[in-house]
């Protein structure tokens, strides 16, 4: 049987609920938020179950509990739902200002605090009517990026950890240390005595999750004392205020450290690698015209936030 009359014999109708099943775990449950029967939502179940001879739900003793093929379903649904409602929202014609679209964009924080917010601004000034859903990226959905942004718009994140997605270069961006003001041990310039001796706060720092810095000073024979792991570069200067620690921060994030107070940004010893920061996606968004609006906008946001972080620069 061919894929195209296995579907045509499907009632596509089935994915949503499966989906609410999924989520609630519960028959009841799930028929409220469809505003179904239980016997009607009973009887899907009944299909779903027999479709791919798996019970779905089970029951363990006065609960239901996901069996482990329903588990693996749950992100192929999420995203199978999440296709067909861009498919049936697309309009033959579009308009930026009359829209109510909502972009959804993974990335760090360093991220929506800089271009993110340049963006959210440009786009209420022209289409007060999109919306963006920001969503902070973790090591598992970088690692799934190219089935993640089958249903997520893009992903913002720097060269390096991605490859053979459709890209755009938003903007590039320079590292710089971080001290605390009364930090005795570090003189008008931070050294490579300093980077060998002082421990550090390093930021995403695993295997599959690090910065080019960090590495960097690996590959230059400093094996990096961190006291300190954080997976927000924002809070990173807390944990350098009154202490003798080094962080590693990037230039569009210097005016933030500077308005909490307490820290020194300095200069590097060596010529840091610059961070070429850009924006992901499927290509199955490439000739969408509204996807392609937001392209734009990024690009656009991404000149703003290259000129602020030259006007800022230590």
């Amino acid at each position: 049987m061919t894929d195209s009359s296995r579907l045509n014999r499907l009632d596509l109708n089935l994915l949503v609920a499966l989906d609410a099943l999924l989520t609630e775990r519960s028959v009841t449950r799930a028929a409220e938020r469809l505003h179904l029967t239980q016997p009607a939502l009973s009887a899907s179940l009944s299909r779903l179950r027999a479709h791919f001879n798996d019970p779905i739900l089970a029951r363990r003793g006065n609960t239901l509990e996901l069996t482990p093929f329903a588990v693996r379903l749950l992100d192929h649904v999420t995203t199978a739902l999440e296709a067909a409602r861009r498919v049936f929202d697309s309009q033959a014609t579009w308009t930026p200002t009359e829209s109510t679209r909502e972009f959804s964009v993974y990335g760090s924080d360093y991220g929506f605090a800089t271009i993110g917010t340049v963006v959210s601004r440009l786009a209420a000034e022209r289409s007060p009517g999109v919306r963006f859903r920001f969503m902070l990226h973790t090591p598992q959905v970088v690692e799934d990026a190219s089935s993640r942004l089958r249903s997520a718009d893009a992903m913002l994140i720097p060269h390096g950890f991605l490859s053979d997605l459709p890209y755009i270069d938003a903007w590039r961006d320079d590292w710089f240390g971080l001290v605390a003001d009364e930090n005795e041990d570090v003189g008008d310039e931070l050294t490579m005595d300093n980077l060998a001796a002082l421990p550090f706060v390093m930021t995403y720092a695993s295997r599959n999750a690090f910065t080019s810095v960090g590495r960097q000073v690996q590959q230059l024979g400093i094996e990096p004392r961190v006291d300190v792991v954080v997976e927000s570069f924002l809070s990173l200067p807390h944990f350098v205020q009154g202490t003798n620690r080094i962080g590693l921060i990037q230039g569009a994030l210097v005016p933030f450290a500077r308005q909490l107070g307490g820290t020194r940004v300095m200069r590097l010893p060596f010529p840091a690698t610059s961070i070429v920061n850009a924006l992901w996606w499927h290509p199955v968004h490439s000739r969408d015209p509204e996807h392609a609006w937001m392209r734009d906008l990024f690009a656009e946001a991404g000149r703003i936030v290259e000129y602020d972080i030259h006007a800022h620069a230590p």
